[in-house]
């Protein structure tokens, strides 16, 4: 045996895992995810992590969920790409300065449970951050107004809309109000802001919305509530600190668990119930059936170690959440 084979490899395995992991934690910082505490320098990927670009997603989806439920909706170019323009509205622009306007408010709060976010780690500087909330928001009615024209409204629905689910961001992070101190309160508003608010958008943008689908996505929200309790479980011993009243400082970890899953899986299943009552028995069966595999997760994840399994249990099981809402949509749709 020659030396060079009585020598182990080691050229490559642990630096292509460490650069494996280290790609993996910068995608998850860049996202927005928790626990990728990999510092950025650009400054445009710092901007976009502020942005929280995971939480994009129920919004884009809410306005799918709009623009089926209008019963409008064709599949041809125009639709597609003024869908694309709502969908703008309500994720990049919108919930990009929800989440930025967030993270500056709770700037003292992630120096203790999340000192690597951009704001508090210095990344970013405090005037860049305004600067950004305040292109974001001007964006977003732009373009909300500009839907509005398009749709015709002689009452600039959509740009409303904006504006009210804008003032409900603000408000649910700035004080004095800071709905966001306030467990149930504040975690409903984020609920409905996720649900109801781009949902109300994409309807608006085909058709129209009256007061039974406000009470009916209103509704929905309380399911939405469940998922925001979810959020709570990463910023507990901070929230504790300062004294904000989250579920989980409230009532302890295992009963906000609790609570959450139990509101999650009834809102559900008491929409299906609401289909089934406009004879749409089919898609309530579809709507019940998803809850099935969240509950699964709910017992394999959630319930078992909300701290640890928060960011697992919502990648399996908000799918079929989010599913479920689009088969209502389709049922409303359908239902005329």
């Amino acid at each position: 045996m020659t030396k060079d084979q009585a020598q182990p490899d080691v050229t490559s395995s642990e630096p292509q895992t460490a650069t494996g992991a280290n790609r993996s934690a910068k995608t998850r910082q860049l996202l927005g995810m928790k626990g990728a505490d990999v510092q950025e320098t650009s400054i445009w990927k710092i901007r976009l992590q502020l942005m929280k670009p995971i939480t994009w997603i129920p919004l884009i989806w809410g306005v799918v969920c709009g623009a089926a439920a209008s019963g409008n909706y064709e599949w041809k170019l125009e639709h597609v790409l003024i869908a694309a323009a709502c969908m703008l509205m309500s994720g990049p622009l919108l919930a990009g300065y929800t989440q930025t306007i967030n993270d500056f408010y709770d700037r003292e709060i992630d120096a203790i449970n999340e000192p690597y976010r951009p704001i508090p780690s210095g990344a970013i500087s405090i005037p860049q951050v305004v600067t950004q909330i305040l292109v974001l928001l001007l964006g977003g009615i732009i373009v909300a107004y500009l839907l509005d024209t398009w749709a015709g409204h002689q009452f600039p629905t959509i740009t409303v809309l904006a504006i009210g689910g804008s003032f409900l961001s603000y408000i649910y992070s700035a004080p004095p109000l800071k709905l966001k101190q306030n467990g149930w309160l504040g975690n409903y508003a984020l609920g409905s802001s996720y649900i109801a608010l781009p949902w109300w958008a994409g309807q608006a943008l085909f058709g129209t919305i009256d007061a039974k689908i406000m009470i009916l996505t209103l509704i929905y929200s309380m399911a939405g509530l469940g998922i925001a309790i979810v959020n709570d479980f990463k910023s507990v011993e901070g929230d504790r600190q300062l004294g904000l009243k989250s579920l989980p400082v409230m009532f302890g970890i295992t009963t906000a668990a609790w609570i959450c899953v139990v509101m999650i899986d009834t809102f559900q299943l008491g929409i299906a119930g609401y289909l089934v009552s406009i004879h749409q028995n089919l898609y309530a069966a579809i709507l019940a059936l998803l809850v099935i595999p969240q509950i699964t997760f709910q017992d394999m994840y959630f319930l078992r170690n909300p701290l640890e399994n928060d960011v697992k249990y919502q990648a399996s099981a908000q799918p079929f959440l989010v599913l479920g809402m689009l088969v209502t949509a389709l049922a409303i749709g359908h239902a005329g």
